[in-house]
């Protein structure tokens, strides 16, 4: 007897060639062929008469073959048939490529179903290679149909017909997975009808329900099983920190922090006395102050004796927080360590030999930290700044260090809260959303080409205040064949300083350059040696540069809306006024309509959410790094607010079923074990 396992090869129907095609799209067993869900769907349950038909659309006609088909011969050997369909509204021509037979299966006084893509014009309305079926005998019409991703090979028909076998063949093998309270709470159908129904819907209101159901699942199993990764850390212990006053670390502030920095620290701090490894994510705005949360985390860690390391991407970052941070801890008598790729070896002699003896009780620092020769005597405390610049295995990595430290992971990319766990799989999250007093909101304008004049004088006007300008262009070169050299930071960078402006400094930084190069430019335009940085985006995570007071954003069609938001976070970091010129080239209502959403909020969570709501989840996703499981279904894009459900449903099976032990709890622990391709005792 067949189960879900079963090679597709041997579903009734299917075969050995069908099976080899099917495998092009990773589809090899009869679970993989029942999960593999169409990408849209088409309404084939209506027809229009030819006079309705609008241009462009995919639609389904009623008509009858006026004329004989009339087949020849094209250039290339092809053949070409044409005939004429008709109803009482109009004519349709119709054009058939490579399809010989249709001059003999097609006959003049019959009525078909016609359905395909609507070309032509008004007077003349057109079908290429459309779906013929004979009224009666339909099966690719008269109902919503499925429409699959495809690769070489395989064909919708072919799809078509090996899901509605492989649905056959396992009727009888589906079990629901999601426990009947949790199915009944949310008002969800059986598993059996939405396999059935995301597949063949019997109609718009049966496809709502599959889908709903079917995204519920997936997003309530992967919710389920982030919570037992983290449920794991339970079974370890942490490294154990006394209760200590934050007070004494607030007061030594040159500045009042956030109720938002508060919340945070709080947040860290509950973890790291809990006797559990910490492992949280801060993430927020631009500027909302996460490296002070990153202190004060730092700081309570060594009232218990406790080391830390804190990892920045880059050398010139990691500067940075070593000479904000130093001042701060020496009024504690902590003591800081600044280790990286261009630390003198005499220097980083030293640093290891007293990190080793535990007189270092914070060591800053890039890749350099995680290298063999680097040892703790007391690691208590790992932070990695930036996440999305490192991988999962960096940072683990650097935890390595020590046993089960307490992990505090930073980024600059707001997000949504319930994403953000998804994304980051298997740590609590902090939500940094406010920004310190004083913080300058940038103006931001989006404008067009023929603005340019205008931007150059503002550009000029900036620099004649004594103020740092920074150009970022898309492109080091013109590797993708686009001739307007502005797109090339350093053909742009050369026409500024030759045509523009011969009399300003302009400097240049792009990601080709060497890690040393890069940031020699970076520290020198910090210290006010240039007038004009041009950079590529590498300049998105760098050093402050108070003095930056405008961010021009060349071809800013070409960059998604956060990523945008961070390069503007590069300036209005000092006291005077700051802008943010986003410019595009014939920008198309699209374009506009994105670009928009900038002028509009310096809210970066706000910009987040149009961002995935226009552009999808890719980029973070893409961003992760972290093995989780891919989502089939789901789309984050729109389907936020059912996430926030099945990710609370989950937390409530989970509060009652910890390990999903109870008998109920089975065919979910089956999913979850598959889904993260782990062993039963992994999950404990």
């Amino acid at each position: 007897m067949a189960d879900l396992q079963t090679d597709v090869r041997y579903i009734k129907g299917i075969g050995e060639a069908r099976a080899k095609a099917l495998s092009k799209l990773g589809i090899a067993t009869l679970q993989d062929l029942i999960g593999y869900f169409p990408r849209r769907y088409e309404d084939r349950t209506m027809t229009r008469s030819i006079r309705e038909l609008e241009l462009g659309e995919t639609v389904c006609v009623r008509a009858m073959i006026a004329n004989d088909p009339v087949a020849s011969r094209i250039s290339g050997g092809r053949t070409v048939v044409k005939a004429c369909a008709v109803d009482d509204s109009g004519a349709l021509d119709l054009t058939f490529f490579n399809q010989e037979y249709r001059k003999n299966s097609l006959h003049r006084g019959e009525t078909y179903i016609f359905c395909g893509k609507v070309e032509g014009n008004l007077l003349a309305r057109r079908m290429i290679n459309p779906i013929v079926e004979q009224e009666g005998q339909q099966v690719l019409t008269g109902h919503i149909v499925p429409i699959y991703p495809l690769t070489a090979g395989v064909s919708q028909n072919l799809l078509y017909k090996a899901v509605g076998q492989g649905l056959t063949a396992c009727r009888h093998l589906l079990t629901d997975c999601l426990p009947d309270a949790v199915r009944q709470a949310h008002r969800l159908c059986h598993s059996g009808y939405a396999y059935e129904n995301i597949h063949f819907p019997a109609d718009a209101e049966a496809l709502n329900l599959a889908r709903r159901r079917m995204v519920f699942e997936e997003l309530f199993i992967l919710s389920c099983g982030l919570q037992m990764l983290r449920s794991r850390r339970t079974d370890v212990a942490g490294p154990a920190c006394a209760a200590a006053d934050m007070e004494e670390f607030y007061r030594a502030l040159p500045f009042p922090l956030t109720n938002a920095q508060r919340r945070a620290i709080t947040e860290a701090v509950s973890d790291m006395r809990s006797g559990r490894p910490m492992n949280r994510l801060c993430q927020g705005d631009v500027g909302s102050g996460k490296t002070m949360v990153a202190a004060g985390c730092v700081w309570f860690a060594a009232q218990s004796g406790w080391q830390s390391a804190l990892m920045a991407p880059t050398e010139i970052l990691a500067r940075q927080h070593y000479e904000n941070l130093t001042p701060l801890f020496e009024k504690f008598g902590l003591r800081c360590a600044l280790l990286t790729g261009s630390t003198k070896a005499r220097e980083r002699r030293d640093i290891l030999e007293n990190l080793a003896l535990g007189s270092i009780d914070l060591c800053i620092g890039t890749h350099a930290l995680l290298t063999e020769d680097v040892s703790y005597a007391r690691l208590g405390l790992v932070i990695t700044d930036e996440q999305h610049r490192f991988g999962v295995n960096q940072r683990a990595a650097l935890g390595q260090k020590a046993e089960n430290p307490h992990m505090l992971v930073l980024s600059a990319t707001p997000i949504p809260r319930t994403l953000a766990l998804i994304i980051y799989g298997d740590l609590d999250v902090s939500v940094m959303n406010e920004l310190p007093p004083g913080r300058q909101k940038v103006d931001t304008f989006a404008v067009g080409e023929s603005y340019r004049q205008r931007v150059n004088q503002f550009i000029r006007k900036q620099v004649e205040a004594g103020h740092q300008v920074f150009i970022v262009c898309p492109l080091v070169g013109q590797e993708d064949h686009i001739p307007d050299e502005r797109k090339a930071a350093a053909a742009y960078a050369k026409k500024l300083r030759e045509e523009v402006f011969p009399d300003l400094r302009v400097c240049l930084l792009h990601g080709k350059m060497k890690a040393k190069e890069k940031e020699k430019v970076m520290e020198d335009f910090a210290a006010g040696s240039g007038d004009i940085l041009v950079a590529t985006t590498v300049v998105e995570v760098g050093v402050d540069v108070p003095n930056a007071t405008c961010m021009v954003v060349e071809n800013a069609e070409r960059f998604g809306l956060s990523q945008l938001h961070q390069l503007r976070g590069r300036v209005g970091r000092g006291q005077a006024k700051s802008y943010c010129i986003l410019l595009s080239e014939h920008p198309s209502e699209e374009t506009k309509r994105r670009l928009k959403v900038m002028t509009k909020t310096n809210d970066g969570f706000e910009i987040s959410r149009e961002d995935l709501a226009l552009r999808g989840p890719g980029d973070f996703f893409g961003q992760r790094q972290h093995g989780l499981p891919a989502l089939k279904i789901a789309d984050l894009s729109c389907d936020m607010a059912l996430l926030d459900e099945a990710q609370q449903a989950a937390k409530g099976w989970m509060a009652q079923d910890p390990a999903l032990e109870k008998p109920e709890s089975g065919a979910l622990r089956a999913r979850i074990e598959t889904l993260f391709a782990v062993k039963a005792e992994g999950l404990n």
